[in-house]
């Protein structure tokens, strides 16, 4: 047999290539507003802008946080913070997205419980924070409770609008192929639903977090709410800007992993 020459593919590594520059670029504008926040937060206070005392330069909470860090203390009030919104997140999905499809498929089950969720969906999580701690005490179950509430609406009601506000060509296109209603509802009206659920999942997840730490600021010895405010309590303001630091990175990886995910669950729509 005759040797098989690798065949050279320059037209396809200049395609990576020309990908890797153009995600490098799309990269630093996205950072550029960043840099330049970060530059003001630095130097306003050295040129006598901000009092240093309560507006510490940029540089002493990055040393602040990177003491946290290696002190372990950020990673204790991180976990305990991660556990209870992940578990109030995670209950609210298993909840709210097969009664979100369950009520937008059955018009008058949504009909029946509209004015219910119209009342609790325009009713402040944080304002019930004091029933949850009433009746469930100031405890992990609490905590767990608020964010499970406060996920919940968000995903429900963008679940039962995405199943209502399928296209009605494409259900009647899969009716004309004599498709039973068990795979009509799934093979159409679910992967159509995705983008406008994962738009209700997305606000959760950055609410889980608002919400979580808002309710460790009120009672709570662990988490990174509580950080916060012992912070302030005890005049360490570079440690109490780096638990906020801490908080506002956290919310933009939730946001940008679920927008990853989000991406790959919704592939026909990109193809479309």
């Amino acid at each position: 047999m005759e040797n098989v020459k690798a065949v050279p593919r320059p037209l396809q590594t200049r395609k990576i290539k020309l990908g890797i520059s153009l995600n490098i670029r799309k990269l630093f504008k996205q950072s550029i507003v960043l840099i330049l926040l970060a530059l003001v937060w630095q130097f306003a206070p050295l040129a006598g802008f901000a009092d240093p005392a309560f507006l510490p330069p940029f540089s002493d909470v990055i040393q602040a946080l990177w003491h946290l860090i290696v002190s372990g203390e950020l990673f204790h009030h991180f976990a305990a913070s991660m556990i209870r919104s992940l578990s109030g997140f995670a209950l609210a999905l298993v909840i709210a997205i097969p009664l979100g499809l369950a009520i937008g498929w059955y018009p008058l089950a949504r009909e029946l419980l509209n004015p219910v969720m119209e009342l609790f969906r325009n009713t402040a999580a944080l304002a019930l924070l004091p029933v949850f701690m009433l009746i469930l005490g100031i405890g992990e179950t609490s905590k767990i409770a608020i964010v499970l509430f406060a996920c919940t609406w968000p995903i429900l009601l963008n679940t039962i609008a995405a199943v209502g506000n399928v296209d009605p060509l494409l259900i009647k296109s899969a009716r004309s192929m004599n498709l039973s209603s068990y795979k009509l509802f799934l093979k159409v009206i679910l992967p159509a639903s995705v983008p406008t659920i994962f738009t209700g999942i997305r606000m959760a997840g950055t609410g889980a977090i608002l919400v979580l730490i808002a309710a460790e600021m009120v009672g709570a010895k662990e988490g990174l709410g509580y950080l916060i405010t012992y912070s302030q309590y005890n005049f360490q303001i570079p440690e109490m800007f780096a638990g906020i630091l801490t908080i506002a990175l956290l919310g933009l990886l939730i946001n940008q992993g679920l927008s990853v995910l989000e991406r790959k669950l919704s592939k026909w729509k990109q193809q479309v």
